[in-house]
């Protein structure tokens, strides 16, 4: 116990939610690097208490970083106060808590389809089976409770910052909200409803609730279908030997094999056939031939009887 602690970080390891990134971390090279996982849930303050000081620290950390960042442990330790051996272990008991897993993408282009490397991060713990879902695309849908300020609400109260004339109570925000909403279910977006409602004032504007009441209805978008979205083409690795596993495979992240686990595997070569089958298989084999005395007399252009 006392040798996972050596070099714990003198810090607080639970960052602010609003702390800002740190800027000096260096970025991974294109399409490489940290992904943030999806689905995950507002920041807390306990985050990370279930994990060692050390570990939370770095967590923290990691959560902070931009998409992207390089989180190799080389880089990791120019960075933080540990070594590589201590964040590689760190990075592998983060991965049985849930919260990493390492993997490829394929990312496809106009031009060209390429497998880059990835480490996926949540901040979320997650288990095996939503790890499995993640691979597959098919991430669940978790219940949220209803925040207690929609996107259609929120644009509008911040309209008086973009355009003063435009500041509206609670309660105009709240009338408004409903057609604001609707611009958004059919597909516009905040900075399309933005430009609509503040481009082109009157000088003075007498009332902005009717304004704005006015423009939303008058200048309400079409529908626009959503983009088709393909299935997610990923695959995760064992965070030991980087072999690739199937859904199931990687218990917490690690192959059967690094795990220890035993694995029942045939004898031989791979399609091998077992022993008690190859006496079977020759007798049959041998059933099927055409004797030689046969063959040599075809050869010969003779005639047998049978």
């Amino acid at each position: 116990m006392a040798a996972d602690q050596l070099n714990a970080a003198p810090h607080t390891p639970h960052a602010s939610p609003h702390a800002p990134a740190p800027a000096a971390h260096p970025m991974a090279g294109p399409g490489y690097g940290k992904r943030s996982a999806p689905g995950q849930r507002p920041y807390t303050g306990h985050d990370f208490a279930h994990l060692t000081p050390r570990e939370a620290a770095i967590a923290a950390y990691i959560d902070r970083l931009p998409d992207g960042s390089d989180i190799s442990v080389k880089t990791l330790a120019r960075t933080l106060p540990y070594g590589q051996c201590a964040l590689r272990t760190a990075l592998n008991r983060l991965q049985a808590a849930g919260h990493l897993r390492r993997g490829s993408e394929c990312v496809t282009t106009d031009r060209l389809m390429l497998w880059v490397t990835r480490t996926f991060f949540s901040r979320t713990a997650r288990d095996d089976e939503w790890w499995e879902a993640f691979e597959r695309g098919d991430v669940p849908v978790e219940r949220r409770e209803r925040p207690t300020r929609s996107r259609a609400f929120t644009l509008l109260a911040a309209l008086g910052r973009t355009a003063p004339a435009l500041s509206l109570s609670a309660a105009e925000c709240a009338s408004l909200e409903p057609q604001v909403s609707e611009w958004f279910a059919r597909g516009a977006t905040d900075a399309e409803t933005l430009c609509a409602l503040t481009t082109g004032l009157p000088t003075p504007v007498h009332h902005a609730a009717s304004l704005l009441r006015r423009r939303l209805t008058d200048k309400m978008p079409p529908h626009r279908p959503a983009p088709a979205r393909g299935p997610a083409l990923i695959t995760l690795e064992c965070g030991e030997c980087r072999a690739p596993g199937s859904p199931g495979a990687l218990s917490g992240g690690r192959c059967r094999a690094c795990r220890g686990d035993t694995v029942d595997t045939p004898a031989g070569p791979p399609g091998a056939v077992p022993t008690e089958d190859v006496r079977e298989r020759v007798a049959a084999v041998r059933a099927g031939l055409v004797p030689r005395s046969e063959r040599t007399a075809r050869a010969r252009g003779v005639r047998t009887r049978r």
